[in-house]
């Protein structure tokens, strides 16, 4: 029982009936029961029955040893974690001087898409991945070579023919999403090289 009474108190249980399988239900009468505290209210105070007394303070653990283990696996931590974000920074900041496709889309976000440098940096690095000039004719060769650009397949074969229009046909060629097919060439790229 939780809470006793302070002063001895006499309960009643409540009757109770049980049904059996196959047989008359028990029942159970009321029973009477009696609560009382486990010690009583005043002691005797005399040897070690005396009255209750506030709780003994304790003494604080040392805790300078764990501290300065903490402290150092949090400066372990935090040093890891600047030099995997230095590795990290490394390495994309190598890829993108050294991979065709991330330097080329380096120049076109500072070109304008319409402008024949644009047009000739995008070369530059389709033939600098091929390690060979590319024309439309070949681009299915190096494709082949390059399984992981052939998604871009259709947009590839779409620049080559743009670009066939803007540079021997002499005409005003249609405007063609440059920087979408540099962003995706280099992404491609990337996943690669990972």
């Amino acid at each position: 029982m939780v809470n006793a009474p302070r002063a001895l108190t006499t309960l009643s249980l409540p009757a109770v009936t049980i049904a059996t399988r196959g047989g008359p239900p028990l029942v159970l009468p009321a029973w009477p029961i009696s609560v009382g505290p486990l010690t009583p209210p005043e002691v005797a105070g005399q040897g070690a029955l005396q009255t209750l007394r506030p709780d003994r303070p304790v003494e604080a653990a040392p805790t300078a040893a764990i501290e300065r283990r903490f402290k150092g696996a949090l400066l372990a931590l935090g040093v890891v974690l600047m030099a995997w974000l230095a590795w990290w920074g490394g390495r994309n900041w190598r890829e993108s001087r050294r991979l065709p496709f991330a330097r080329a889309w380096r120049e076109l976000r500072r070109a304008d898409a319409a402008s024949p440098e644009a047009w000739l940096s995008l070369h530059r690095a389709v033939n600098a991945s091929a390690g060979r000039v590319v024309h439309g004719a070949s681009l299915s060769r190096w494709l082949d070579e390059r399984p992981h650009l052939r998604p871009l397949q259709a947009q590839l074969e779409g620049f080559y023919r743009h670009s066939s229009e803007r540079f021997f046909a002499g005409g005003a060629a249609a405007d063609y999403p440059l920087h979408t097919l540099g962003r995706a060439l280099r992404d491609a790229e990337r996943r690669q090289h990972r």
